[in-house]
């Protein structure tokens, strides 16, 4: 189990300095948000057939959803594909790789405060609340270090990224609730919400006069692996949460940040924006927050 949610970790860490990459390697600008949202709908789009068909092939079923899949995925969509891979795509395109990787393990506690009070389906506990002072103040400190060095955070990047982050929290009730009250299939929903959601994306990119072409064999293998990160880590994590108590699993994802930080520093370098003892120093409050919260015992 351990190895499995380490390597979900891994590839969804990697996921930022691979889309910073990707933008590099197709040519996208930070004020190129069609050919943005069309690169990213090229990926989810994939990453669903991939998952669609996957189950298919494992349960020897059609690959075509119900009418009640269909209407799920659709409104699941909304958030976990659409509203959040638009937030999350522009604001990579103004943030570094370190930055955009620091902020991302806000999303931990984003969810666990819109679970709670949007959604009172959690109790805030004092750990879980020391938790998430724990990270946000890391993340904080992550602003400060980055001012220090000419950087700092901005709305259109790691805001937008943190917004971003909220549409996962939302998404990740949704599959709560249409998982446990409508009985849909968790990875089937998965596989054709990343569907819908990704050619919503590639509609609004192409409207807006984005474009795609893939004409170098980097170019396909940054695309082949981002699609991988997609459909493998989502489904792995889902098998894992059906067969591990919660607590167990979700307390692996404080090395989605750490992966994060340093395949960014790996492949993409500093992007002139010099890494500081500061950057460290947030990344490991940010991960001990998310291991306090996950980490919190739960009320009788």
């Amino acid at each position: 189990m351990a190895a499995a949610a380490v390597l979900c970790t891994l590839l969804w860490g990697s996921a930022v300095p691979c889309v910073r990459l990707g933008f590099s390697l197709f040519g996208i600008a930070a004020s190129d948000t069609g050919d943005q949202f069309v690169f990213a709908g090229v990926r989810f789009v994939l990453a669903g057939g991939c998952v669609v068909a996957a189950n298919a092939l494992a349960t020897r079923s059609s690959p075509l959803p119900d009418r009640q899949h269909l209407r799920d995925a659709a409104a699941l969509s909304c958030f976990q594909t659409s509203g959040q891979y638009l937030l999350y795509y522009v604001g990579l395109a103004h943030a570094t790789g370190v930055s955009g990787s620091i902020v991302q393990g806000v999303s931990v506690f984003v969810a666990l405060l819109v679970a709670a009070l949007a959604f009172r389906m959690e109790r805030i506990t004092a750990p879980k609340l020391l938790g998430c002072a724990i990270g946000f103040a890391g993340v904080a400190l992550a602003d400060v270090g980055g001012a220090s060095t000419g950087g700092g955070f901005t709305f259109m990047g790691e805001g937008l990224v943190m917004l971003s982050s909220v549409c996962s929290a939302i998404s990740a009730v949704l599959v709560r609730r249409l998982t446990t009250s409508h009985g849909t299939n968790a990875v089937v929903l998965s596989g054709w919400q990343f569907v819908i959601g990704g050619a919503t994306l590639v509609v609004v990119g192409l409207a807006l006069g984005g474009s795609f072409s893939m004409d170098t064999w980097p170019q396909a293998g940054l695309l082949a692996w981002i699609v991988m990160v997609s459909a493998v880590a989502y489904s792995l994590w889902g098998v894992l949460l059906s067969h591990n108590d919660v607590s167990r699993v979700t307390v692996y994802s404080f090395l989605v940040p750490v992966f994060g930080v340093l395949l960014s520093l790996a492949i993409l370098g500093d992007e002139g924006h010099p890494v500081t003892a500061l950057t460290f120093v947030s990344l490991a409050l940010v991960a001990l927050g998310i291991v306090i919260v996950n980490r919190a015992p739960k009320e009788r």
